[in-house]
Formats: structure tokens, sequence, C-alpha cells
């Protein structure tokens, strides 16, 4: 070891804070991680107390650091990788956040989006910003904390406060108010980004009713974001890299090339392929975002958004009771011959793409006296793979195909769903050996910068294949199952 140069990586998820350590070789030498409160105010509304994101990351980041550290090396820099969309306004001469964190997956806006049209056609919407008019994205949750918390408007006009996603607010609070920026891929996901030009855009602030002077300062994906506030980890360190956690796992999975394409099993399932320098202009309501931005180049990704994923775990676990833990799912699953015809649809706040259809809400079809806990719980895992196969009929709609998928995150442990999915797509399916991919993403970005890790080849020959599954599951079968969930989802769907 002897002082061996690390890279901290702090991955700020929608349901839990977490701090790891990679080394030299990119393995993993410390972390930690604590789940924090989700607040459900009003149906379809999500919020997260600020301090407690707060509290939560510096509390693992220190835990991390101090494991590291003892064991003999030594963290020479940070990355910062983030739940994306989710929005904060604080007070720039305080820091005092002047309303809870508004979440992704927060509905509340929906009336205001569904008027957009009215005020920017969709074309031109998403010739500038990729994105949909959807509560999903930043901008409208910025104008509601202003029309609602008092004074707040007064306040922003006059240049008090500012506005950030999760990573802007960290950085902020990591320096000590020193540093009021992001980065290209989450300025990508506030719909006040023109991702054509690479820039905020001064008619869109207009159409939101967003003061300028809110906004952070945008940069590359690997920069200088500023020192950390001595006192926090006993000496200063330089946060050198950012991405939101999708184009994070994008890269800890080495999507480099025009093509590659990756799924995120998160609290959320996002499916994320590389365009390369072309901004594909979806015609099937998938997304046109900013994969990462280096040296100022951009390269454009296509991704498709769904809300819930492991988030409908957590429900039968939490909500309903029906497991003690996520790892119980894939044996419940498998003690199935099949699905006794029972489809589950997770539109708990609403659907994502694409469908688009905020005022969905979930709803269980095919109950029979039958049905019991495990028809449940693989219907919920079946749902997850149903709506990644939407996304890739849609990807195909548009013309993008893709060869192979690799798939990330908490769920991809699960060898019965890695194996459905594959079944479903008609794709093979590959699982890194790192599963860790969004923290390790944030962790290269800051490593390249410092100098730790070398370039994409550099890391690319670092990824490993865990294992691959490829089809098995007879067509007619597959159709069958497919004609099942469209029925499911269009009683579902209000539209």
């Amino acid at each position: 070891m002897d002082n061996t140069a690390c890279i901290l990586a702090i991955d700020q998820g929608t349901t839990s804070s977490r701090a790891m350590v990679f080394d030299e070789d990119s393995q993993v030498v410390a972390q930690a991680q604590r789940e924090f409160a989700q607040h459900y105010p009003q149906p379809g509304w999500v919020e997260h107390d600020p301090e407690e994101i707060w509290q939560t990351t510096l509390t693992v980041s220190r835990q991390a650091f101090s494991v590291a550290e003892q064991q003999g090396y030594r963290i020479v820099a940070i990355g910062i990788t983030n739940q994306r969309e989710t929005t904060l306004v604080w007070d720039k001469e305080s820091g005092r956040t002047l309303y809870n964190a508004i979440v992704w997956q927060d509905r509340r806006t929906a009336e205001f989006c569904a008027g957009l049209e009215e005020r920017i056609p969709l074309t031109e919407l998403q010739a500038k910003t990729g994105l949909l008019p959807d509560p999903y994205f930043s901008a409208s949750k910025i104008g509601w904390i202003l029309d609602h918390v008092e004074d707040a408007r007064q306040q922003a006009e006059q240049g008090r406060l500012a506005f950030g996603t999760i990573d802007s607010f960290l950085v902020w609070r990591l320096t000590g108010g020193k540093a009021h920026a992001t980065d290209a891929t989450n300025a990508s996901r506030t719909s006040l980004y023109n991702i054509a030009r690479d820039n905020w855009d001064k008619e869109l602030l207009a159409i939101f009713n967003i003061p300028e002077s809110l906004l952070p300062a945008v940069k590359d994906c690997a920069a200088d974001y500023g020192m950390t506030a001595a006192d926090l980890f006993g000496r200063a360190i330089p946060i050198l890299g950012i991405a939101g956690d999708q184009q994070a796992a994008a890269i800890g999975q080495c999507c480099f090339a025009k093509g590659d394409i990756k799924s995120t099993y998160g609290t959320g399932c996002f499916v994320l392929m590389n365009t390369g320098q072309e901004q594909v202009q979806s015609s099937n309501r998938l997304l046109s975002t900013i994969a990462y931005r280096l040296d100022g180049q951009v390269t454009y990704g296509l991704e498709g958004s769904i809300f819930t994923a492991g988030a409908g775990v957590q429900w039968l676990r939490d909500g309903l009771g029906v497991i003690t833990g996520a790892a119980e799912t894939e044996q419940l699953a498998t003690s199935l011959e099949n699905n006794g015809g029972v489809y589950l649809v997770p539109a708990f706040t609403g659907l994502g793409a694409p469908h688009w259809d905020p005022g969905a809400r979930g709803a269980i079809h095919g109950l029979t006296r039958g049905s019991g806990v495990a028809h449940l719980v693989r219907a919920m895992l079946e749902s997850v793979c149903y709506q990644t196969a939407d996304l890739f009929t849609a990807m195909a709609e548009d013309g993008v195909t893709a060869r192979l998928l690799k798939v990330d995150g908490g769920m991809a442990v699960n060898n019965w769903l890695v194996q459905f999915l594959s079944d479903v797509l008609t794709l093979p399916v590959q699982r890194p050996g790192m599963m860790e991919t969004t923290a390790l993403g944030a962790a290269y970005l800051a490593g390249m910068q410092a100098g730790v890790y070398g370039g994409f080849a550099d890391i690319a020959a670092r990824w490993q294949l865990d294992r691959e599954f490829q089809p098995a599951m007879a067509e007619p079968v597959r159709d069958t199952l497919m004609a099942g969930w469209a029925s499911a989802l269009q009683k579902t769907l209000t539209g």
C-alpha cells in the first residue's frame, strides 16, 4: 500500500447515501452506506430532508475515508454521483434550504407541465433539451418552490438564492459555500439546458420563469470543482469528477463506443445508449441526454427512464411486509412454474418512458384465489423486464438497435430476473464483476482528472464479466407473456 492513491466516490442515491473508496486497480478498499427517510406529504409527492441527505452523505464519506486511510491508503480526490433531477433551492448567504428536496419521482407539477406545449412546441423543447414536458425534470420543481415558499421569488430575483441538483448541493456544502457548480450531465436533466448548444437557455429560463442568477456553473464531468473545507476530513481534498447516476453507471460499464448500452436496476430502471456525437431526436418519447462531457466535447446518449424497479421491491418489503429482504424475491419467483396470469403495473408515481403518463397509478391484474405472495413478487420482477422491453422496442423504432445489454444495480444480482430479462429482450445480457458501477464511474472521472487512472482505453481494460445470460425462452411463451403485459398496461394508462 504505502500511501497508495485512492479515490473517494460519493454515491448519493434516492434511498441511501453511500461512499466507496477505490484504489489504483479500481478495487473497493472501504465503503459505508446509510438509508434515509422518504417523505410523501400528498399522493404523488415525494420529498427528502436536505439536512438528512447532507448528514448521511458526510457520515458515510467520513467512515469510508477513515477506514481507507487507517489501512495506509491516501485519498487524493473525490468523485460525486447523484440521484438526478431532484431539486433544491438554498440561501447563498446562510446555505439554508428553503424547502425539502423535491425528488425526481415527484408529480406535483403535472398540471403545469401539461400546459407547457402552449408556451413552447414539443419539437422545439426536444431539440433544445432532449427532454419531454414532464414533472420528472428539475425546472418545474424550481418554479414550484419559488411560487410556494414565502418571499422565495422575490429573493430569487434579488440574486440571493441558489438552485442545485444533489451534486451541486453537495459541492456547495463540501466546499463551505465556495463553489456553486454542476456538470453537463446533471445540467442536461433540468429542462433549462440547451444540450445542442451546451449552455443554459435564456428562452427556457423565461418559459419556466427562473432567474438566471440561481443557476450553477456547468463544467466537464472530469474537472476541478473546488476543495473540501479542511475540517470535514482533516485536510482539504479536491473534488474532481461529477456525473448523474445513470451517466456514471454508463462510464463504470465502459459504454464508450457508439451503440454501447447499459441498464441500471436501482430505485428506478434506466437504459442508456451511447449515441456518440449525434443527438438522436426520438420519435417514440425517449430522451436525448448528455452521456458525458470531457475536454469540452459532448457525447450524447439516448435514454429510457422507468420510475419503479427496486422501489417496487422496497414496497413489497416495507409497504406490504410480504418479504423481509430483496434476496427472497429470487427464490419466490423461482418457486412458480409461471406467473399464473398475474401482472403488476408499478405506476406508483406515474409511468415514465415511453408512456409518460404522470396520472397513471399502480395496478395488479389477473388475481385469482390461487394467487399468493410468490405471484405478487414474481409479477413485480417481471414488470421491470417488460418495461425494459418496451424501451428497447421504442429504441428500435427510432432506428437504434442493441447487440447486447450490460446490466448493473442492486436488482441485477437476481439471476432469475436477469435470465427473464434476456428472455423477453431476446438479447445476451452481461453482468459485470464489479456491480457498483455508479460509484465506480464517479471514481473513474475523478481518478482520470487526478492522474490515478488513464483514459478510456485504460478503464475499458479493467471491465470484467461476471456472467452472460442467453435467451432461452420459447417464442410462443414470450409472445403470450408480452401480450398479457400489453393488456395490463392498457388498462392502467389514463391517456
